[in-house]
């Protein structure tokens, strides 16, 4: 895909300075650049490093001048960054139709739109939307409705009554509404509680590689708008995730805790049960959250303590061995003034 200067410009809604005729043959950044692509700068460096390459014109953000590549200000390069790759990357078209190797039950319901991939099973009253994708091998269990715009990676795995929104997309390898974890002990035996609910995922999620993502007990796992969830997370049953969210890699939710909206989980990070994190709250990598957190809390490590006590807790731990060292030596000048005075 070729664009003008003046094309991108418009479609990032951002200020053209030079010449607009000049055409981007691509997208890339500064130390790979070649010549008639365009690159960004978030900052100084970027910047410098930028106008040394061979790219032909800079997504910037700040008020940089340069006398010889064509800029294109924006509010924030990064933003028009996601934006422009796009246009230059458009996503892969599949075609309308359905493999030949694939099973799909009679009273399943496809849009004529819908690209159906080899190996894929889609059981009894299952629905799949207009220009929804299954790539291969992907098991639609009974009841499973999804809808436009889906996209479903290779051997992705949909448990019964699972209800995906539009535009959502699941990396390869997940399986969601698989059964929660729920047993009681019963005369010396763990006596399993059946896991009768659903999953339930909305509009413009994107689920990384595999996720496990349990189904209800009995009500519903809810995966709200916008949220996002990267590889290799577990979220357990009757879990609901707000609108927007960010959950990083190995992250691991017990049931029934519930997040608010734009809630940001860093990577390795493990929350307990029933508990309820504001919107807004920040939990840093490799916490443990035992205790509910509330609207814009930031808490970081194990147990989970709010950020600044965390980091004072932290620093105070690196002392230590100083801190034994003095200890040791003020005995030994007690002991030795002890000593002196026969005490």
């Amino acid at each position: 895909m070729i664009f003008t200067a003046t094309q991108i410009a418009e479609k990032l809604q951002g200020e053209l300075v030079g010449d607009g005729s000049v055409q981007f043959t691509g997208l890339a950044p500064a130390e790979c650049a070649r010549a008639g692509e365009l690159t960004f700068a978030e900052n100084a460096s970027y910047f410098a490093a930028a106008e040394q390459s061979r790219a032909a014109g800079i997504l910037v953000a700040e008020p940089f001048v340069s006398s010889s590549k064509v800029l294109i200000r924006v509010r924030n390069a990064r933003v028009a960054l996601a934006r422009a790759l796009p246009m230059f990357f458009p996503p892969e078209g599949y075609p309308s139709g359905i493999h030949p190797s694939s099973v799909i039950d009679g009273s399943a319901r496809v849009d004529p739109t819908a690209h159906i991939g080899p190996n894929c099973v889609l059981g009894a009253g299952v629905a799949l939307g207009a220009r929804s994708v299954l790539m291969g091998g992907n098991d639609l269990r009974e009841g499973c409705r999804l809808g436009e715009d889906v996209c479903l990676f290779p051997n992705v795995v949909l448990y019964r009554q699972t209800q995906v929104g539009h535009r959502v997309t699941i990396h390869a390898g997940s399986v969601i509404g698989s059964d929660g974890f729920g047993y009681v002990l019963d005369e010396g035996r763990h006596r399993k509680i059946l896991q009768l609910g659903n999953v339930v995922i909305h509009d413009d999620v994107e689920i990384g590689a595999n996720v496990a993502i349990d189904r209800g007990t009995l009500g519903s796992t809810v995966i709200g708008e916008g949220a996002k969830i990267d590889n290799l997370v577990h979220v357990a049953h009757n879990v609901v995730i707000g609108r927007h969210c960010l959950v990083m890699g190995q992250v691991g939710f017990a049931g029934s805790t519930r997040l608010g909206d734009y809630v940001v989980v860093a990577s390795q990070s493990g929350i307990a049960d029933h508990l309820k994190l504001g919107n807004q709250a920040v939990i840093g990598a490799k916490s443990g959250v035992m205790r509910d957190i509330p609207d814009g809390g930031r808490v970081l490590g194990i147990p989970a303590a709010p950020d600044r006590q965390a980091k004072r807790q932290i620093i105070a731990t690196q002392q230590l061995p100083d801190l034994i060292r003095g200890l040791r030596e003020l005995e030994k000048e007690v002991q030795e003034l002890r000593a002196k005075c026969g005490c």
